[in-house]
């Protein structure tokens, strides 16, 4: 297997060149965009791009804008940087199907820290692919989630999360123990990214939402 390929999205060369550094250190293949313009047409010719880091404040399309696009045809993840910090952003980069989100200045070492997280759940493969609770049906390796026998759309976070709830089935899950299994241990979010989930998660699960149980001042349980 070759390299793993990273899009990294900025207009600063400097930051490009930040992330670009750290990352191949890793191991990983970068290719660059300094807009957004720029960034769809590479992700147009490299079908085999594992994963994006796009920044949002960019000339011709913004990262908003290139984000939409990408999630028309792929689900492939998305890290967002972003030199704001306010939670309305990041909830509608949460709303577009945004996996991280990351305020600047951040730390190299923590976005390289997330990137492996994240490709090593996305290419890690099972003996058990299919994972069923009640009318839930996932298939893991083909990313494929059934509902009563119809498929449903989830963005990557929304199906990470829903894996683990199901592979957990009855078990209280605190905010902390769900950080550190979908967000990885080196996540400094905060609760309000798993409500937020949670929430998005409920609604497309339409009459099954109710097997997600909230469990006050503690977190959740996945229970049929």
């Amino acid at each position: 297997m070759g390299k793993l390929k990273i899009l990294v999205v900025d207009d600063e060369a400097r930051m490009r060149k930040l992330v670009r550094d750290f990352l191949v250190k890793k191991d990983y293949e970068v290719i660059e965009a300094e807009n957004g313009e720029v960034a769809l047409k590479l992700f147009e010719e490299h079908e085999d791009i594992a994963l994006v880091i796009l920044d949002i404040m960019m000339p011709k399309i913004d990262g908003w804008q290139v984000c939409k696009t990408i999630r028309k045809d792929s689900k492939t993840p998305i890290i967002m940087l972003t030199a704001k910090a306010e939670e309305h952003d990041e909830l509608q980069g949460f709303e577009l199907g945004v996996d991280e989100y990351i305020s600047k200045p951040f730390s190299p070492k923590i976005l390289v820290a997330r990137v492996d997280a994240i490709l090593r759940r996305t290419n890690k493969a099972t003996n058990e692919s299919i994972v069923k609770v009640g009318n839930i049906e996932v298939d893991k390796l083909a990313h494929i989630v059934k509902v009563c026998g119809n498929v449903i759309e989830l963005s990557y976070k929304e199906f990470e999360l829903l894996v683990y709830f199901m592979e957990n089935t009855g078990i209280a899950l605190s905010r902390e123990n769900i950080l550190n299994a979908v967000w990885s241990y080196d996540y400094f979010g905060d609760a309000r990214t798993i409500d937020t989930h949670v929430k998005k998660l409920r609604a497309k699960l339409t009459a099954d939402a109710d097997y997600i149980k909230t469990i006050w001042g503690l977190g959740y349980k996945m229970e049929v």
